[in-house]
């Protein structure tokens, strides 16, 4: 069974001020990246817009109208310093939604072994009533919620190795039982979260912090020894991986040491954990990673990994 891709052009339009990381090339440096021959045998895909009444179970409906209602037609609208909407921001973070959840949808009935969801802007930072870091909608979360409503998932992981704490994540499943949340991440850096001792009102957080300047061994070791066996553990029916490569060596907004391989070695390891408990279904979604190379370095070696190369 083949990989599908998704993605949009209407993320391209998501226009951030000058300057800013999180910035329209993102994506075409992904896209640069797999139209390499290497994966021509990717399935690829339009991603959908998503639903209102799928965002809404994570994030409160006060929250969702006022964003509705907040997107201009025409210049940016500040809604905190990181964070801005143009007018082709709604549509982008729709499509976003609507990837992740279709991207779920394929895997989940078998049409594919596993998908890649490229889309900006990132959701992670994205609390249940709180934009922030770039962020909208929890595309995660929102399609690991919508994997136990449509096709009774009991379990759902979600795996989080950007550089940034996953706050939005964390917040959304602080105390559900069903659903564990695992991050790799700086620490100190934004958002601020993520301490090892958060774990949640059922021990379903697994926080991993990694210190300025650490690379592969630690990013490795905070795996083996702390996430994957948490992750087996568990046992869960559905891998949900959000997918940030800014621990990349080359990445301006932090500095951890990653390289591609070690995105290609953590990506194997969640497959063979999802062939282990959850019929191998692994749905990975685009967050973060702001150095154009570095971003195609990595996710070549990621959607390398997802195809089995």
């Amino acid at each position: 069974m083949s990989t599908l891709l998704l993605s949009h052009k209407a993320c391209l339009d998501h226009v951030t001020p000058p300057g800013h990381p999180e910035r329209p090339d993102r994506l075409r440096a992904v896209e640069e990246a797999l139209s390499h021959e290497r994966f021509q045998f990717l399935a690829r895909d339009q991603a959908p817009e998503g639903d209102l009444d799928l965002v809404t179970l994570c994030h409160n409906e006060h929250y969702v109208t006022e964003l509705r209602h907040i997107a201009p037609t025409s210049g940016l609208v500040y809604i905190d310093g990181d964070t801005s909407m143009s007018p082709g921001t709604w549509e982008a973070v729709m499509r976003g939604v609507g990837g992740a959840v279709a991207a779920t949808e394929a895997v989940m009935n078998g049409e594919h072994r596993n998908a890649f969801v490229a889309i900006r802007p990132p959701g992670h930072h994205a609390e249940i009533g709180k934009p922030m870091g770039f962020c909208f909608f929890d595309n995660v979360a929102i399609a690991a919620r919508h994997a136990q409503r449509k096709f009774g998932i009991t379990r759902a992981a979600i795996v989080d190795f950007d550089v940034h704490h996953g706050n939005g994540t964390q917040d959304i499943f602080w105390s559900d039982p069903t659903v564990m949340y695992c991050s790799t991440h700086q620490m100190p850096l934004f958002p601020g979260t993520g301490a090892k001792s958060e774990r949640g009102d059922h021990d379903t957080i697994v926080n991993a912090p990694l210190a300025s300047e650490d690379g592969g061994p630690e990013f490795r070791s905070a795996f083996e020894h702390l996430i994957l066996p948490q992750l087996e553990k568990f046992s869960p029916e559905l891998l949900v991986i959000s997918a940030g490569f800014d621990a990349h060596y080359r990445d301006p907004l932090a500095s951890l040491n990653l390289r591609a391989e070690d995105y290609a070695w953590v990506t194997r390891k969640l497959m063979d954990l999802a062939d282990k408990t959850a019929g191998g279904r692994v749905v990975s979604v685009l967050e973060g990673g702001y150095d154009l190379q570095g971003l195609k370095e990595s996710v070549t070696a990621h959607v390398g990994a997802l195809m089995g190369a």
